[in-house]
């Protein structure tokens, strides 16, 4: 196959790997047959200096046409972009993730610190261990959290660490500082993290256990992964704290109570039910 460089969101210029489109469909659930015809679709596309955003959209629009619950799940990364424009559906994300893994979750709390009062994105329990979680939500896929992010948490996190410790019932307990983005760590940000002992979670960081693995391994896909829904509706369903297909999966009339078109709920669940209950296709 001959050499392509493809054009990166960020604009850097790197080779083009068909190993990482084939891995991404994979894991969305396409099978050997599929990710055949599309991989040989999207290489007759190809030229030097392909932007990989034209890349994707390629790909999903044949997934697409081929299985529509595997391309909700391929469209994770675009998803995520899809809770905003504002934190507080992403800082829901976030803790629901956190609730799956055993803690006890409760979002946006005023916590005091030794100097000053703080609003806390996440507070998350289990037994002993308490973390305090800043959720970092951008608009952009270009947008990254550099190093001044962890440094302004960690000073928060040790005023309030410094406070907490010293209440009573806390002198044995564990607390750690997170920071949670859904975009990417500059390389800086994240030798401060691990230095500083913050933990830190993107989209792709820690290696194998960032955010996309962690909604693969919980099944935990938001509902903007849904294709049957247009935007208006996405939009209401998390004005509703309707925030995961799950949700819908457990109780389908939380989309008739968020306002939208009874007709249109069957449909909906339909493809929500897909994605819960994912299987690899053919």
């Amino acid at each position: 196959m001959k050499q392509v460089h493809v054009t990166k969101y960020s604009g850097e210029i790197e080779l083009y790997d068909e190993s990482k489109l084939r891995r991404s469909l994979k894991n969305a659930g396409a099978g050997p047959v599929l990710i055949e015809h599309i991989t040989n679709q999207v290489q007759n596309k190809l030229y030097d200096g392909i932007p990989t955003q034209k890349i994707y959209k390629e790909a999903f629009r044949l997934l697409k046409s081929k299985s529509q619950r595997s391309a909700g799940r391929y469209k994770l990364k675009d998803a995520l972009f899809e809770l905003g424009p504002t934190g507080f559906p992403f800082e829901r994300f976030i803790a629901e993730l956190l609730n799956r893994l055993g803690y006890k979750t409760k979002v946006g709390v005023t916590v005091q610190g030794d100097c000053v009062t703080h609003e806390i994105d996440v507070i998350a329990q289990k037994d002993d261990h308490f973390i305090l979680v800043e959720c970092k939500f951008h608009n952009q896929k270009e947008n990254r959290c550099n190093v001044k992010v962890p440094l302004y948490i960690h000073s928060r996190f040790r005023d309030v660490k410094r406070n907490w410790s010293s209440q009573p019932g806390h002198e044995n307990k564990t607390h750690k500082g997170w920071v949670v983005t859904n975009t990417r760590f500059t390389t800086d940000a994240e030798k401060y993290g691990i230095c500083a002992g913050l933990e830190l979670l993107s989209w792709d960081f820690p290696k194998r256990n960032g955010i996309k693995d962690l909604v693969e391994r919980l099944n935990l896909h938001p509902v903007t992964c849904l294709s049957t829904l247009s935007d208006p509706e996405k939009k209401l369903l998390l004005e509703h704290d309707v925030i995961f297909c799950r949700q819908i999966c457990e109780d389908k009339d939380l989309i008739k109570a968020a306002g939208i078109n009874p007709r249109r709920i069957n449909k909906i669940a339909k493809e929500a039910v897909e994605i819960c209950n994912h299987r690899d296709e053919v």
